[in-house]
């Protein structure tokens, strides 16, 4: 019986001394989690395409939130005490700038934060258009991110800010950046090719309000739109009545919505011209992940491929 005992015990202590040292691995494994997850820079973005872009160039040493969320209308967007405290825990507020967030300015005095705040769109040559209204003054169209040349713009400067603020990670930021221009490089070229492929007299598009400024620009397309630049205005009846003869006159086609606007509008235009309506459009927001518009590489694939099936019918 002893004898068996002795044989035992060796393996009792020896399995008892495993078990501790799995124990010990797995503490030290989820202190280390818990102190990554702790050292990620906390960043704040006006709206969901700029999360997008800096959750690419920051992955898994970010943690980012978005004020305006997918689907969602940054223009009209109403602020809640919730936003301030967002703000005010973070290390580096992102907004797009160009005059896109009237609301954002007081949000950040409210929130009494003092972080870093950058404007992703610096260095972005800004279109004018003419205001709303009917004055005759000019605006600045803040819409940059739909010409992709400007988005390696918006790439860049938040790969400068968050290695600012995170100077071991900056080879990360800077990897992540360059292999971001590359795809945006890429889908430049394709969209190019896309709308080429349509006779420039048929590039011809109404969609529901004019945010397609530098997309037109850097495409050669010609669009209209009852709505200005922001979604706020709504267009007079004269305006519409003016739109209905364009489409009529000029054999219009190509009509589409916005995934965040109101459909009413565009929808009347559409069933008084007999018009068919395209797949809708993203443009100030993205959608959920599994639609076509979770990303902004898919949002503009999406863009480029409705808007040249669209004006190819026109």
């Amino acid at each position: 019986m002893r004898a068996i005992y002795q044989a035992i015990t060796p393996m009792g202590s020896l399995m008892r001394n495993t078990f501790r040292w799995i124990l010990v691995l797995a503490a030290c494994w989820m202190a280390s989690s818990f102190a990554i997850a702790a050292e990620k820079i906390q960043v704040t973005t006006s709206f969901s395409i700029l999360g997008d872009l800096v959750r690419v160039v920051g992955a898994e040493r970010v943690s980012v939130t978005s004020l305006v969320g997918p689907d969602e209308d940054a223009h009209v967007f109403e602020p809640k005490p919730a936003d301030a405290k967002r703000i005010l825990a973070s290390q580096l507020l992102v907004t797009n700038g160009l005059g896109f967030e009237p609301w954002l300015k007081k949000l950040v005095a409210s929130s009494g934060y003092k972080g870093t705040v950058l404007d992703a769109s610096n260095g972005v040559t800004a279109r004018k258009m003419p205001a709303e209204g009917g004055s005759g003054a000019m605006e600045t169209d803040p819409h940059a991110w739909q010409d992709p040349t400007n988005v390696i713009l918006y790439v860049h400067n938040i790969a400068s800010a968050l290695s600012k603020l995170d100077a071991k990670g900056t080879e990360t930021y800077q990897r992540n950046a360059d292999a971001y221009v590359k795809e945006l490089q890429a889908l430049d070229g394709w969209a190019k090719s896309q709308m080429n492929a349509i006779p420039l007299q048929k590039r011809k598009v109404i969609t529901s309000h004019d945010a397609f400024g530098y997309f037109a620009a850097h495409y050669g397309v010609t669009i209209m739109a009852p709505q200005g630049i922001s979604t706020e205005v709504e267009p007079s009846a004269k305006d519409v009545a003016k739109l209905i003869r364009q489409i009529q006159q000029e054999k219009i086609k190509a009509v589409f919505l916005e995934n965040m606007s109101n459909p009413k509008l565009i929808g009347q235009i559409a069933k008084d011209t007999g018009v068919t309506l395209g797949p809708a459009l993203f443009v100030d927001a993205l959608s959920k992940k599994s639609a076509d518009g979770g990303s902004y590489l898919k949002l503009m694939r999406h863009n480029v491929f409705s808007l040249a099936a669209g004006m190819a019918k026109n």
